[in-house]
C-alpha cells in the first residue's frame, strides 16, 4: 500500500495542474484558436476543419471531455471512423507521455511518435475506407462553462473523483501485481502469452503489462510499468517497446467499446490499431539492429 500511495500522488501531481490548464486554455479560446490554424491539415486527411478542436481536445485530456466535444459536431460515419482512432491513438498525451517517459521513454520523442501515429492512421482509414454519405449521430450532453468560478468548480469536482479513481484502480492493480508473483502466476500469464507477444515484437516477460495496458489502460496501469522498471524485472529498452506499442493500441476493451456504443465499426478501430502497433514495434526494433550493425563496422 506506500508504494501504490506513493506512485498515485505521482500521478495525481502530473494530472490535476494538466487538467486545470486545459480547461483555462480552452475556456479563454487558445484551443479554439489552434484549430482554426491546423483546419488545411486535416481538410487533407479527408476530415473537416472543426474536427481539429476534437483532436486537440483529445491531445490534453482523456477520451470523455473529448466525446462531448465530438457530439457538438455534425460529422459523416466515416469522418467519425476516422477521428476516433486519432483520438483513440493520441489522447491524454501529458500524463500518459509522462509515465512513458518515467520507464525509459523520452517524452519529447513519444509524445511526436504517438501524434505521428494518429495522423498515419488517418491517411490509411482515408485510403482503406469506402466513401459514405452516412451520417454520424450521437447526443452527449456538455454544459458550457460561462464564469471562472464555473471553471474551477467542474474541476474541482471531477477532481475529487479522479482522486477517488486512481487511488482505488491503482491500489488494486498493485496488489493484484503482488498477488500474482506471491503464488507464482506472473510467470503462467506470461507463458500463455509469449507467443502473442513474440509476434508483436515484444519482449515474453511484458505479457502482465500488456494485459494492464489493454484492460485499464496506460495512465491507470502506470504503477505496475513503473513498478517493474524500478525494481529491475524490465529493462528500459524493454519498456520502450512496450510504450511504443501501448502507445498506439491500449485500453482496447473500454475505449474501444466506447466508441462501438456510439456507432462506429469495432473491427475498423481495432484493426487499424492493433496492426500500426506491430508495425512501429517491428520497425523500431530494425532500426535499432542496424544502427548496432553500423556500430560495429565502424
Amino acid at each position: 500500500m506506500p508504494r501504490s500511495l506513493s506512485i498515485c500522488l505521482w500521478l495525481l501531481k502530473v494530472m490535476l495542474p494538466i487538467s486545470l490548464a486545459v480547461r483555462v486554455l480552452q475556456y479563454v479560446g487558445v484551443i479554439d484558436w489552434l484549430a482554426g490554424v491546423l483546419s488545411p491539415l486535416f481538410a487533407f486527411i479527408g476530415l473537416s476543419g472543426d474536427s481539429a478542436i476534437v483532436f486537440l481536445t483529445s491531445i490534453f485530456l482523456p477520451l470523455y471531455p473529448t466525446i462531448a466535444v465530438m457530439a457538438t459536431l455534425t460529422l459523416t460515419l466515416r469522418e467519425a471512423t476516422i477521428l476516433a482512432v486519432m483520438c483513440l491513438v493520441s489522447h491524454n498525451l501529458p500524463v500518459e507521455c509522462s509515465v512513458a517517459h518515467k520507464t525509459g521513454s523520452p517524452f519529447g520523442r513519444i509524445v511526436a511518435f504517438r501524434v505521428a501515429m494518429s495522423f498515419v492512421s488517418a491517411i490509411v482509414l482515408n485510403a482503406l475506407m469506402p466513401q459514405s454519405d452516412a451520417a454520424f449521430s450521437f447526443l452527449a450532453s456538455s454544459v458550457e462553462v460561462t464564469s471562472w468560478g464555473m471553471l474551477f468548480t467542474q474541476w474541482l469536482s471531477s477532481s475529487l473523483i479522479l482522486v477517488v479513481t486512481i487511488v482505488l484502480i491503482v491500489s488494486a492493480l498493485m496488489v493484484l501485481q503482488r498477488v500474482l508473483e506471491e503464488f507464482g502466476w506472473m510467470h503462467r500469464i506470461a507463458h500463455s502469452l509469449s507467443p502473442l507477444m513474440r509476434i508483436f515484437g515484444l519482449p515474453t516477460g511484458c505479457s502482465l503489462l500488456w494485459l494492464t495496458g489493454n484492460v485499464v489502460g496506460m495512465a491507470y496501469g502506470a504503477a505496475i510499468m513503473i513498478d517493474e522498471v524500478e525494481q529491475g524485472r524490465l529493462t528500459r529498452h524493454e519498456a520502450n517497446l512496450v510504450n511504443h506499442h501501448l502507445g498506439v493500441s491500449h485500453s482496447l476493451l473500454e475505449d474501444t467499446m466506447l466508441f462501438v456504443a456510439m456507432g462506429i465499426s469495432f473491427w475498423w478501430i481495432f484493426l487499424t490499431r492493433l496492426v500500426l502497433a506491430i508495425t512501429a514495434v517491428w520497425t523500431l526494433r530494425g532500426v535499432r539492429k542496424m544502427r548496432y550493425l553500423a556500430l560495429r563496422r565502424g
